[in-house]
């Protein structure tokens, strides 16, 4: 009885695995885009399609530009659900890249240029 217990434990967690599972964009198939929170059988087409037509995606910017419905925060959910483009996870939406406020550091330097301006 305990060995049986055991088993099925050792069978649960062995399993539990399979779920998080990296998905490569560029090595799947259907079924296994799919599989991935957060696409659905359109979205799989359209990844394989634009795949077929333009080839490997060379990255995220790349995916993100081709494939529509993928832009940066849903690029983001789906790296977080296990998708993966050339073995690499994408990197969170504004990380250390001169942002403030998550906002790029070039667009914010404008608003505070177009303030000063005002007071003049």
């Amino acid at each position: 009885m305990l060995r049986k217990f055991l088993l099925s434990i050792a069978v649960m967690v062995a399993t539990s695995g399979f779920a998080f599972a990296q998905v490569d964009v560029n090595k799947a198939d259907q079924a296994a885009l799919d599989g991935v929170k957060g696409i659905g059988p359109k979205m799989s087409k359209a990844i394989l399609d634009e795949r077929k037509k333009g080839g490997d995606f060379k990255d995220w910017a790349d995916l993100e530009g081709r494939v529509k419905g993928v832009g940066e925060k849903n690029a983001v959910k789906l790296s977080d659900a296990g998708l993966t483009v050339n073995g690499q996870a994408r990197q969170k939406a504004g990380g250390d890249n001169g942002a403030k406020n998550g906002k790029p550091a070039a667009k914010e330097g404008r608003k505070d240029a177009k303030k000063d301006e005002a007071k003049k």
